[in-house]
């Protein structure tokens, strides 16, 4: 484990922040007034913001199942892990297979304090948080090698985070550089919101306006590039609900306002 700050420094409860926000979308009951706030002024602006939610929740279930099950992978590093819900990646992961090692990634003081206390291992695995910026990937490699074998395949999960930072700081060079630190057969597991729709793109203006994290909608285009140099896993990079939709359940309806894909590298 790293030598993390005080989980009270830095946390602006007047503030919404986006994992409080998404918690709050998520049903979930850690999170504040101000995020509370900042959750249904998207809301009542676009509802369909709380089928995204979820449909990201299902699709990283489902994307991890898939890693574990069908490429064997046994590490993951989970970065924007946001506040712990119901299958988080190392729950997926350990319950297929209980070896796996898993390191989740965030900023956010009360992720911190969440994780510590309820992001915890199966004893044949491990199960690690760093608290870091998306941005210092050579210090989230670094630590994370404590945990996880980087010679060895990882599956780098990315969900809603790559949206939160501007094209200035060249997130498609961030994902590259990740992804050229982790050996062949590593997958990238990405999703993100979509600019295809005025009432959303509207929504998110407005929650920017209140909140200490912007979030940027981005072209499906413009998302897929970020698996360039990868082999997109079938159906590729599409709306995220259909990907490998679990047969028999009911899967959202939001009409791609969010895609999501799985890619391997080579």
């Amino acid at each position: 484990m790293s030598d993390h700050r005080q989980p009270s420094e830095g946390l602006r409860p007047d503030v919404p922040h986006s994992a409080r926000v998404w918690n709050y979308l998520l049903g979930g009951k850690d999170n504040y007034p101000a995020d509370v706030e900042a959750g249904e002024t998207i809301l009542k602006a676009f509802p369909d913001i709380a089928g995204i939610a979820r449909d990201q929740r299902a699709f990283l279930a489902r994307a991890v199942r898939h890693l574990t099950v069908e490429a064997g992978i046994r590490q993951f590093l989970d970065i924007g892990t946001g506040l712990p819900t119901a299958d988080n990646t190392h729950e997926v992961a350990q319950r297929l297979a209980p070896e796996s090692r898993i390191v989740y990634v965030d900023n956010d003081p009360l992720v911190l304090t969440h994780a510590r206390a309820l992001l915890t291992s199966t004893p044949e695995g491990a199960c690690a948080y760093i608290d870091a910026d998306v941005r210092d990937t050579g210090r989230i490699l670094d630590q994370a090698s404590r945990t996880l074998d980087l010679d060895a395949p990882v599956g780098l999960t990315m969900l809603g985070i790559m949206g939160q930072l501007p094209d200035s700081d060249d997130p498609w060079a961030l994902v590259a550089r990740l992804m050229a630190a982790l050996p062949r057969g590593s997958h990238l597991v990405l999703a993100d919101g979509t600019d295809t729709s005025e009432t959303l793109s509207n929504a998110i203006e407005a929650y920017n306006a209140h909140s200490v994290n912007s979030y940027r909608l981005r072209s499906p285009a413009r998302i897929a590039k970020f698996f360039d140099g990868l082999r997109l896993v079938d159906p590729g990079v599409v709306r995220t609900s259909d990907w490998r939709p679990d047969p028999g359940r009911r899967q959202e309806t939001a009409p791609g306002h969010a895609v999501s894909g799985v890619g391997r590298k080579p």
